[in-house]
C-alpha cells in the first residue's frame, strides 16, 4: 500500500523528461539575437564576397540549442577557381572575412573583437556582450568555404590548407530527420547534449547527432528515444569510430576522451536506463526519478525528490 501511495503521488518519467527538456530550451529572446548577430555576419561576408552563398549550421541553425546560448555557427562558401587544394590557401580569404565583419558590424557591436591567428579552422568573433544575462560572452565561428568542383561538398579551412567536409548537407540531414521523427530528434538530442555537458563532454555535439542519424528516424517517446540512442551508440562505437554521416570528410569524427573510455560510460547508462525503467514499471516512481536526476546531474534542469521519501520508498521496495 506506501509503495502505492508514492507512486501515486509521483511524475512519471515521461512527465520528468519532458519538464526538464523545456527547462533547458533557449528562450525566444536569446535566440531572437542570436539569428539577429549571424544574419549581420552573413550580410558582412556576402557584401565582402560578390557571387558568394552564406549557409547555417550548429545548434541554432539545427533547433537543438540549449540555454544559456554563448555562439552561433556560420559559413560562406566564396566562388573564386584560385582557391582550393593545389592552388590558393584560406589565409586571405579569412583576412578579408574577419575585415569585413569588423568594419560591417563595428557601428552596432563596437567592441567585438575577431581572431584569426592561430585557429585551425573558423574565424572567431566575440562579441563581448552576451545574449544570455549572467554569460561572459556570445560568439560565433565562422567559416569561409569553398566548392569543391569534382565532388560532393566544399573545402574548408585547415590551417593553411584546405580539408574536404559538407556543413550544408549536415543541416540538411538533421532538419529532415527532424521532419521524419516529428520532432522526436530535435528533442531528445537537446536531452543528450545536456546530459554530455554535464559529464566532461565525452563527445562533441556533431558527433552526437551525427550518431542520432543512425537511430532517431522514427517519432519517440524521450525515454524510448535515451535508451535508442544510447545503445546505438555504445555499440557503434565499439565498432570504431564514426564516419561522416554525408560520407565527405575524409577522417572520422573522434571522441574526446578515449573510445574505449565513452564505451563504457555510454554502456553504464543503458544500464542504468534500464534500471529507471524497471523501476518504474514496477511502482517505484520515487526511486525511477531519483536514478534519474542522477544521471542529468542538474538540479536546476531535474531536481532530485525528497531524499526522505526516496529512502522510504527504497525500504519498501527491499521488504517487498
Amino acid at each position: 500500500m506506501t509503495v502505492t501511495l508514492a507512486a501515486t503521488a509521483a511524475s512519471s518519467t515521461a512527465a520528468l523528461l519532458n519538464r526538464a527538456r523545456h527547462r533547458i530550451e533557449v528562450a525566444p529572446d536569446e535566440l531572437a539575437e542570436a539569428r539577429k548577430r549571424r544574419t549581420a555576419i552573413g550580410t558582412a561576408l556576402t557584401a565582402e564576397f560578390p557571387g558568394s552563398r552564406f549557409y547555417i549550421n550548429g545548434s541554432v541553425a539545427h533547433g537543438d540549442a540549449l540555454t544559456p546560448l554563448t555562439d552561433v555557427d556560420v559559413g560562406v562558401v566564396v566562388t573564386d577557381p584560385g582557391y582550393g587544394p593545389g592552388l590558393r590557401g584560406p589565409e586571405d580569404l579569412k583576412q578579408r572575412a574577419a575585415a569585413a565583419i569588423r568594419t560591417r558590424l563595428k557601428d552596432e557591436y563596437g567592441d567585438l573583437a575577431v581572431e584569426v591567428k592561430g585557429r585551425k579552422r573558423s574565424i572567431l568573433v566575440r562579441f563581448r556582450d552576451p545574449v544570455t544575462p549572467g554569460q561572459p560572452d556570445f560568439t560565433a565561428d565562422v567559416i569561409v568555404a569553398v566548392d569543391n568542383p569534382s565532388g560532393r561538398g566544399l573545402y574548408i579551412p585547415r590551417f593553411q590548407t584546405w580539408d574536404r567536409s559538407d556543413p550544408e548537407a549536415h543541416t540538411t540531414m538533421v532538419l529532415a530527420a527532424i521532419e521524419t521523427s516529428a520532432v522526436s530528434y530535435a528533442k531528445i538530442v537537446r536531452l543528450l547534449k545536456h546530459w554530455n555537458r554535464r559529464h566532461g563532454k565525452p563527445l562533441c555535439s556533431w558527433h552526437i547527432k551525427a550518431l542520432a542519424l543512425g537511430c532517431l528516424t522514427n517519432p519517440s517517446g524521450l525515454m524510448t528515444g535515451l535508451r535508442t540512442w544510447f545503445a546505438y551508440a555504445a555499440t557503434e562505437l565499439k565498432r570504431g569510430d564514426t564516419p561522416d554521416p554525408a560520407g565527405v570528410a575524409p577522417h572520422p569524427i573522434l571522441t574526446a576522451r578515449p573510445r574505449t573510455e565513452v564505451v563504457r560510460i555510454l554502456a553504464d547508462v543503458v544500464e542504468t536506463l534500464q534500471r529507471i525503467v524497471d523501476l518504474e514499471a514496477q511502482g517505484y516512481l520515487v526511486l525511477a526519478h531519483d536514478e534519474l536526476a542522477r544521471l542529468f546531474n542538474d538540479d536546476e534542469m531535474l531536481p532530485r525528490p525528497d531524499q526522505d521519501t526516496v529512502r522510504a520508498q527504497e525500504a519498501d521496495r527491499i521488504r517487498a
